[in-house]
């Protein structure tokens, strides 16, 4: 167990740790860029589902709304099951918005 667990006083506090992954995904207007959240608990809810991952964007908007998430005892089984999910819908939104320079100004 690593340290970092045991600063945890009560399972109720939900303590985790958070991994971070990027991934780009394809549809029609081009690609967008999905954040990936695999937060690693302390102490597991259930004994064998200690990792869980969730995307930061919405698939299948037009038809029913689906953020694509995926629970494992691994950190690289939350993480391919939240790509599973990711892969399986579309992103029908519009173009995700563009970050603007830092200073404001147009280019």
């Amino acid at each position: 167990m690593e340290d970092w667990k045991f600063t945890q006083k009560d399972p109720s506090e939900g303590l985790a740790k958070l991994h971070f992954f990027s991934v780009k995904k394809k549809h029609g207007g081009g690609e967008v860029e999905a954040r990936i959240t695999v937060k690693e608990f302390a102490t597991a809810k259930t004994s064998d589902m200690k990792f869980f991952a969730v995307a930061d964007i919405e698939l299948n908007q037009k038809t029913m709304k689906f953020q694509p998430c995926g629970w494992a005892e691994t950190l690289m089984g939350a993480l391919t099951e939240c790509l599973r999910n990711l892969r399986k819908f579309e992103y029908e939104g519009g173009e995700m918005p563009r970050a603007t320079p830092a200073d404001g100004a147009d280019g």
